[in-house]
């Protein structure tokens, strides 16, 4: 029996910090039209979906040809959610009809970085690591978090005094996740109920690559750093 593997893309409705977060124009198509292109141009899923509650978005989803079979339930549409739960609750449902997964993707729907070939590269990298449960893109701190400050009422002290005199050539590299999407083994995922704490290879982005969007400013951050990176491309 051939794998096979699905795309599932979060997208839920309520955005209080950027209105439609999901669906606003990113320089000239809704934001979450970069995710579900990649994806079905990867050529990696048999299935590309979108998990929301929206009917606005499951429309605009649609039209640049994911899959909204359903909408997302009440329990996992509200403030408290985690992304888990959804992704159980995706997996649930297409179970129901008689549809499973070997492997799973879930992509965030503000995340145009995401390109076809690092999906594919993903992919088989996880593919490859047969123990492993999950693959994390990742990014390296830019400063050493070793070296970083915390408040101590109305003064800055150093967290690891340690780290006082150190160099920073010599503090361990850190990486923090990217924010743009995840591939599961489902089986794994499963059994783990989605808690997942180990076998977990790397997939390592450059900077330029990954933009966190979550005020306003990220927003214009991220069209800043796209449109540096298709000149690149095109030069």
């Amino acid at each position: 029996m051939t794998d096979r593997c699905i795309a599932i893309i979060t997208a839920r409705g309520g955005s209080k910090r950027i209105p439609k977060k999901n669906i606003k124009d990113f320089l000239g198509k809704p934001i979450i039209a970069y995710s579900i292109e990649a994806a079905i141009s990867s050529g990696v899923f048999d299935e590309v979906m979108v998990s929301t509650d929206s009917e606005e978005i499951a429309t605009i989803s649609k039209q640049y040809g994911a899959k909204v079979p359903f909408m997302r339930s009440e329990r996992t549409s509200n403030d408290y959610a985690t992304t888990a739960d959804v992704l159980l609750e995706v997996l649930e449902e297409y179970h129901k009809r008689g549809q499973t997964f070997s492997y799973m993707s879930c992509i965030y729907p503000t995340a145009p970085f995401i390109t076809a070939e690092k999906l594919q590269q993903a992919y088989q990298q996880l593919v490859s690591h047969k123990e492993a449960t999950e693959l994390l893109p990742v990014v390296p701190f830019s400063y050493p978090p070793q070296r970083g400050f915390v408040m101590a009422q109305e003064y800055l002290e150093m967290k690891w005094k340690e780290n006082l005199n150190a160099r920073s050539q010599d503090l361990e590299k850190m990486y923090h996740d990217c924010g743009q999407f995840y591939f599961y083994r489902v089986e794994k995922y499963l059994a783990a109920k989605g808690q997942i704490a180990g076998g977990i290879v790397p997939f390592v982005l450059d900077e330029l690559e990954v933009q966190d969007i979550d005020h306003e400013t990220d927003w214009k951050l991220a069209e800043l750093k796209y449109q540096l990176l298709m000149q690149g491309q095109q030069s």
